[in-house]
């Protein structure tokens, strides 16, 4: 089973209005709440995909008390731990021709008590599992311990642990050796302050990042290529065209293509193709990481993968845990 695990969930407050103007009063047309986080995210695609998992996840407050109301709507499998904090609030407004803006507030702090909660629960939850993702944001500094510390513990119980969050906190995730990792370019631009400006740098963090023991690495950049590296070896992914409505969870869905694919045994290349088509896909729609099977497959053949750098004599492409 995949846990996911998402420490600064997002309760978002959704309205439709026509065209916003700066300085005048709109009539909204359309309203509801979504629950967000990049560990609900990723539940959410892997359910569209037919895979097991639960999402793991604090939830506190007048907020919270409507996540879960949401969240059980959504039929999405989950253990929510209940903590002091209240639940970060975010709302987002969507015009016509789809253009959407979004204010997303930063998330209030857990407390010591509240951070002891959630690592014990984790602690024990992990042990369960085939797969441990730390996804998302953190409310608070302190709070960053909690990923550092579960990846040690899934790596000490031989588990596939997945690494997507940024900040300040990143280096020190790292450093802890999660087996994959995935980010969008621009987070490891300003979570590191390297430039990634170029293939060769692209390539250059890529492989630092094998050097302290990720086994497999993902950086995506929206509609541009994205780059993978698998044990060393490094590869280019062209994502297929689409007409973008809004790229939110484009990343989640991508990771959950690699989690898919890498639960499946499918070869590297047919699972860099899944995950790019499902990124590319979520892009195209206004439903944040929900792309059905029948939308990813019609974009498989549209991906193109690039091998960069020599290739291995002999290279068994299956993954390896």
């Amino acid at each position: 089973m995949v846990l996911n695990i998402t420490l600064n969930p997002l309760l978002e407050k959704r309205y439709r209005t026509d065209k916003i103007e700066l300085g005048k009063t709109h009539r909204i047309t359309e309203e509801n709440f979504a629950v967000g986080g990049k560990g609900i995210n990723i539940s959410r695609q892997l359910d569209k995909l037919g895979m097991g998992n639960l999402s793991i996840f604090p939830l506190g407050g007048h907020a919270g008390k409507i996540y879960r109301r949401e969240i059980e709507k959504e039929k999405i499998n989950f253990s929510a731990i209940s903590v002091k904090a209240d639940m970060r609030f975010g709302t987002v407004v969507v015009e016509d021709e789809n253009r959407v803006t979004s204010f997303v507030e930063s998330g209030n702090p857990l407390s010591d008590e509240d951070i002891k909660k959630i690592e014990d629960k984790i602690e024990k939850m992990i042990e369960n599992a085939s797969v441990a993702v730390f996804a998302g944001s953190v409310p608070n500094k302190e709070a960053a311990e909690i990923i550092r510390s579960g990846i040690e513990k899934g790596n000490r119980l031989d588990k596939i642990t997945v690494l997507d969050t940024y900040g300040e906190h990143l280096e020190k995730c790292l450093s802890a050796a999660p087996m994959i990792v995935h980010n969008n370019i621009d987070e490891v631009r300003k979570s590191l302050n390297l430039p990634l400006k170029s293939e060769g740098e692209i390539a250059d963090f890529l492989k630092s990042v094998y050097e302290k023991g990720v086994k497999i690495a993902a950086l995506t950049d929206g509609e541009n290529p994205a780059y993978a590296m698998k044990f060393g070896y490094l590869y280019k992914i062209y994502p297929p065209e689409i007409t973008e409505a809004d790229s939110t969870g484009s990343g989640d869905s991508f990771l959950a293509g690699l989690i898919y694919g890498l639960e499946n045994d499918l070869v590297f290349t047919e699972i860099l193709k899944i995950a790019a088509a499902l990124g590319s896909a979520n892009a195209s729609k206004l439903s944040v990481a929900s792309v059905e099977k029948a939308e990813m497959n019609s974009l498989l053949n549209s991906v193109k993968i690039e091998e960069l750098g020599d290739k291995m004599k002999v290279f068994d492409d299956s993954p390896r845990y």
